[in-house]
């Protein structure tokens, strides 16, 4: 599988580089691209030392470093990785098959089934599980008759440039993602999932994502998707 651009999204992952990135299928991609958020835990000296271009990003944020990757990337199909541990690179040639048979976009969905969410364990205490499903069912109620998509925050996922230039994401931080897929469903995408598995983070063990101000930011992203179409191109 060639034509592809794998973007490993960092800020301060050393740890699990060390880890998740021995275990990357190299084979089913032909360029690696990081961007990096302003590392200063030895990440952009492993980039260098393992020979993978790196961007720096003028502005931090999820947001920027997918518009980023899209405009430097040599490719038009990307996949975005996190390698924090949360998740499989197993699951990377999955996901860009998915865009080779001719899907727009590929989620690695936590809640369809045959998947595993990292906070499936935690039931009642799992805010960051419960925000998905809820943020979720409210984008399929509000775009009905689209395909369903089951995991529409999931960062772990793949898209081809015509799609992203078509969706024309300008959110920041991680809403990026949540607008992605809001928009998908507007202009009715050819969007794939499949199930992965989420595992335990690597280093801190925390996500970098804070619940109750990034949960306003998407409730109002929403609102504004629903009330403002994508403007024209």
């Amino acid at each position: 599988m060639t034509g592809a651009t794998l973007v490993i999204l960092t800020l301060n992952e050393i740890e699990g580089l060390r880890h998740v990135f021995p275990k990357i299928p190299t084979w089913c991609v032909d360029e690696i691209l990081a961007v990096d958020g302003g590392s200063t835990d030895g990440t952009l000296e492993f980039f260098a030392a393992h020979g993978v271009r790196t961007l720096q990003q003028a502005r931090r944020g999820r947001g920027e470093a997918f518009r980023l990757a899209v405009r430097e990337a040599r490719n038009d199909r990307l996949v975005f990785f996190s390698p924090d541990g949360n998740e499989d690179p197993g699951d990377i040639p999955r996901v860009l098959q998915g865009l080779a048979d001719g899907h727009d976009m590929v989620i690695a969905s936590r809640f369809m089934d045959g998947a595993r969410s990292e906070d499936d364990d935690k039931f009642l205490f799992a805010s960051r599980r419960w925000g998905n499903l809820l943020f979720t069912f409210l984008a399929n109620l509000l775009w009905p008759g689209r395909p369903r998509i089951t995991d529409t925050i999931n960062g772990f996922r793949a898209v081809t440039r015509p799609a992203f230039e078509r969706l024309r994401p300008d959110a920041e931080g991680y809403a990026i993602e949540f607008q992605m897929s809001m928009r998908a469903l507007q202009l009715r995408l050819r969007v794939l999932e499949i199930p992965t598995t989420e595992s335990e983070r690597f280093g801190r063990g925390v996500s970098k994502l804070n619940i109750v101000p990034v949960g306003f930011q998407f409730l109002f992203l929403m609102l504004r998707e629903r009330l403002r179409p994508i403007p024209p191109a």
